[in-house]
């Protein structure tokens, strides 16, 4: 049996059902949102608040989408991006039910679209994204982010782990098939 499709293993590989992704979906959603209803109840807008020496707890409001892109472009993207992520997140719940046999695909779809609506719904909202997470070396800041953000980030790594061991199972596959019917 492959690694990727390996469903006997007690493990976060085992095939997932469409009602435990969503599960996922939700756990992400209520964390995103809890974390960020503290920050609001705690923080005033652009309070900072230092955790570790590289790491600060910040309440700021993005109203783009990833690291403030489109901040500035009066309003249009609130709509564009809510839009594209409940479009995203149903297209994605699509391809979890057509794609149970494949568990590391659909567990990173789930936590993408958690990410993903957890975020539409501070758009709703605020009209803005929570985002409070701010890693620094020096003067240096990397852009704040949320816990839906994080989720996003780690189901797309999951993507490119899954595709890469898809391609490697498929080139070993193909090797065995050229090995059998060579001469």
């Amino acid at each position: 049996m492959n690694e990727v499709n390996d469903t006997s293993k007690g493990s976060l590989l085992k095939r997932p059902t469409v009602l435990s992704c969503l599960a996922l979906t939700v756990v992400v959603i209520a964390l995103d949102q809890w974390s960020k209803y503290l920050i609001v109840e705690h923080f005033v807008y652009a309070q900072s608040q230092e955790v570790l020496s590289i790491f600060n707890l910040v309440r700021v409001h993005n109203t783009g989408v990833a690291f403030s892109f489109l901040a500035s472009d009066g309003g249009w993207q609130r709509w564009f991006f809510t839009t594209l992520g409940v479009g995203a997140s149903a297209l994605m719940y699509r391809l979890i039910y057509l794609n149970k046999d494949q568990p590391l695909f659909c567990w990173a779809l789930a936590l993408i679209s958690g990410g993903a609506i957890g975020n539409v719904i501070d758009r709703l909202n605020l009209g803005y994204v929570v985002d409070f997470l701010d890693f620094h070396w020096l003067n240096w800041h990397f852009a704040a982010f949320n816990l839906a953000d994080s989720a996003i980030t780690l189901g797309a790594a999951l993507l490119i782990v899954y595709e890469f061991l898809r391609s490697r199972e498929l080139a070993k596959s193909t090797k065995e098939a050229d090995q059998v019917h060579s001469p």
